[in-house]
């Protein structure tokens, strides 16, 4: 007998045990990292075309409105000038009654009840907290079904005493 002991080779049809592990490992391994990446482009790139449509872009036109004196609610006053900065959308659109482009007394109405709430060190101290939200109010008042008329608001003019 001889010492050499040798496994047979393999039929043309089978493969060894250590060949066949290895290549189901790489078969799963490649499917997991093409559903990997397929989520990873849906979740960053399918997303994004829509919010890009969605945000209104700017007509590069402003609507100035008349400054107005506000009377605080811990005594004092601030006298205040905004404008609005229109989108394509609300600087083509009339406002339903015969003129072109937005109307401002929705805008100042807001302005006036906003800040005739607020203290005076409030006006001083969170100026721009009060603009963040006198800007939500505004172009929520100036969004119909979902197409917003004004996207911006800017301080013309801001003197309190």
């Amino acid at each position: 007998m001889s010492k050499d002991k040798t496994a047979p080779a393999p039929a043309d049809g089978e493969e060894g045990e250590g060949r066949g592990g290895k290549k189901k490992l790489l078969l799963v391994l490649a499917a997991v990292l093409l559903a990997g990446a397929g989520a990873g482009y849906f979740f960053l790139f399918a997303g994004s075309a829509e919010a890009e449509a969605v945000e209104p872009v700017s007509s590069g036109t402003y609507l100035p409105l008349e400054p107005v004196a506000v009377n605080l609610a811990g005594g004092g006053y601030l006298k205040i000038g905004v404008a609005l900065e229109l989108t394509e959308e609300g600087a083509a659109a009339g406002d339903g009654h015969g003129g072109g482009g937005v109307d401002g007394t929705k805008a100042l109405d807001l302005v006036i009840s906003t800040f005739s709430q607020a203290a005076p060190a409030d006006v001083t101290g969170a100026r721009e907290a009060l603009k963040e939200s006198l800007q939500a109010k505004i172009v929520e008042a100036y969004t119909d079904h979902d197409v917003k008329a004004v996207m911006g608001i800017y301080y013309t003019e801001y003197v309190t005493q």
